[in-house]
């Protein structure tokens, strides 16, 4: 059984990022595009929030229906923010104490 195998047993989710050359970034599982401009690309998927940073980015295909993403530019950085922290970030101070 391959990782790939194990992580979408674990999640039930299968989402794919294919860098090409730095340049053009396909990726799968998006559910939504929360902000972008030349610099910065943040985009909602099934796994997470994905940060894309670089220069002269743009997005060139939103597909809804196949759930696709294809950023091209100078890609220099791809970071995921966890669910569970995303979710923590919008709790109160009050409810972390009393957990």
């Amino acid at each position: 059984m391959t990782i790939d195998e194990r992580k979408a047993i674990n999640t039930g989710v299968i989402q794919n990022l294919i860098l090409e050359n730095r340049g053009k970034l396909s990726i799968s599982g998006v559910l939504d595009v929360l902000s972008f401009d030349d610099q910065v690309v943040i985009v909602q998927t099934e796994l997470g929030l994905l940060t894309i940073k670089g220069e002269n980015l743009r997005i060139n295909k939103l597909s809804i229906d196949t759930s696709e993403v294809i950023v091209e530019g100078e890609i220099s950085y791809l970071a995921y923010s966890d669910k569970e922290m995303d979710k923590n970030k919008n709790s109160s101070f009050i409810s972390k104490i009393f957990k």
